[in-house]
């Protein structure tokens, strides 16, 4: 198949290319971008006027629900969500049920998201068998069967002798380790939101930005010890920021990453016993934001991610004290960190695709994250100036638990392009 995109605005950090071009995709592959390709006969030529044309982002933090919960998402609707939302690649977290912990689990995911899911999928391994934290997991069988990522995410492993053993491990195979940190012994019989003024509001006690911040400080010293690559998940404190800061220029191979709804919300924005509100870790306070968004904007902070975390509507529907955390991303990712990052001015469109697809990508180490010429045609059409309405209902996750609903954002996915398929087109939905 072949397809021509014509007059888009092209934002490749890779290349450089910055302007006006044309695309031309053969054979699921990038064949050139320059100023004027000719249209020629059997070409599907799509207009692209008005629209940025990127490589396809790279979400490094997703859960999937698939298998063993796929009341809350499947293989099919996390990969349709990830296509509306401009997503071609997704890391998919091992806290399945069972857990994917295995290198028959790896293999069995892959094979399956092939045939059942419309984007690529990097199937993230667990740490330890069962996510129990008590015996590790074969890491280097899981490689050879095609994982590059491994992670507990979810909660921390406590056990540090125990996960400074994956940590060499994974510095001898080259695996990435992302890291959810979390103290759990300062969080247990605690409600999952920040301990602030509006949770004191709330008539609950919460958990203190040490939670995250002592496991952080861990990983990064193991990381610095062992030389393995750590990739520190949905920062949300200040001083995250700050260790990360000090980490980077002490040498040590960290990459950190935040979510949009960490730079965009704090615990004042909690209108009630709304567990759409609930995520772990929680919306923290105004000095945390203003330190997540200078760490965007200096690049301390890598990566924007998701944290895709759909859940069923009767569970969210039980509050702060019983629903469990986390909401869903992949369709509103793009288009509200467009709105607060480009359009308020922190970031240039090219340093918003470089953290949401260009660095990611390098990350992880796979074919994408550019538009070279013979890079994988995973590519995107955004229109930047065009304004809509996050709805809930009319998300194609199965999960609908968003803070965000009834929020007007600027910036638009219209046209997602995988392997040089068009596997999105908003004049068509699925």
């Amino acid at each position: 198949m072949r397809l021509l995109i014509q007059g888009g605005h092209v934002l490749d950090p890779a290349t450089g290319k910055d302007g006006i071009y044309d695309v031309l995709v053969k054979d699921g592959r990038v064949d050139r971008v320059q100023e004027e390709i000719a249209a020629e006969a059997g070409m599907e030529v799509i207009d692209g006027t008005g629209c940025y044309v990127m490589p396809g982002l790279v979400d490094l933090h997703v859960h999937l629900r698939d298998p063993g919960l796929t009341y809350k998402e499947t293989l099919t609707t996390g990969g349709r969500a990830a296509a509306k939302g401009g997503i071609t690649t997704i890391c998919a977290m091992p806290n399945t049920v069972p857990v994917t912990d295995s290198p028959e689990m790896i293999r069995e995911q892959r094979e399956r998201a092939k045939k059942e899911c419309l984007v690529h999928v990097s199937f993230v391994g667990a740490v330890t068998r069962g996510q129990d934290g008590k015996e590790l997991t074969d890491i280097a069988g899981m490689k050879r069967e095609g994982m590059r990522c491994i992670s507990e995410d979810g909660k921390s492993v406590m056990n540090a002798k125990l996960y400074r053993r994956a940590m060499e491990t994974s510095a001898e195979e080259g695996i990435l380790v992302m890291a959810h940190c979390e103290d759990q012994d300062m969080v247990r019989d605690t409600v999952i939101i920040n301990e602030s003024e509006r949770a004191g509001e709330l008539g609950l006690s919460g958990v203190t930005n040490a939670v995250e911040d002592v496991i952080a400080a861990r990983d990064i010293l193991l990381a610095k010890e062992t030389g393995a690559r750590l990739h520190l998940c949905h920062c949300s404190t200040r001083d995250s920021v700050e260790m990360v800061r000090l980490a980077k220029k002490a040498g040590v191979a960290v990459t950190a990453e935040v979510c949009p709804h960490h730079f965009l919300l704090t615990s004042r924005d909690i209108p009630g016993d709304d567990a759409d509100f609930k995520m772990n870790p929680p919306l923290r306070e105004r000095e945390d934001v203003e330190a997540l968004l200078k760490g965007l904007e200096e690049g301390i902070i890598d990566v924007i991610s998701t944290d895709h975390a759909p859940h069923g509507a009767e569970e969210k529907a039980k509050g702060f004290g019983g629903a469990p955390c986390g909401i869903v991303g992949l369709e509103t990712s793009l288009a509200l960190s467009m709105t607060k990052l480009v359009h308020g001015g922190i970031l240039t469109p090219m340093e918003l695709v470089r953290r949401m697809s260009d660095t990611p990508a390098r990350i992880l180490g796979i074919d994408g994250g550019s538009l070279a010429e013979g890079a994988c045609a995973d590519l995107i059409l955004v229109d930047p100036e065009r304004e809509w309405v996050i709805r809930k209902e009319d998300f194609v996750s199965k999960g609908k638990n968003t803070p965000f609903d009834g929020r007007t954002v600027k910036g638009k996915v219209v046209m997602t392009i995988v392997d040089g398929e068009i596997v999105y087109d908003e004049r068509k939905e699925f």
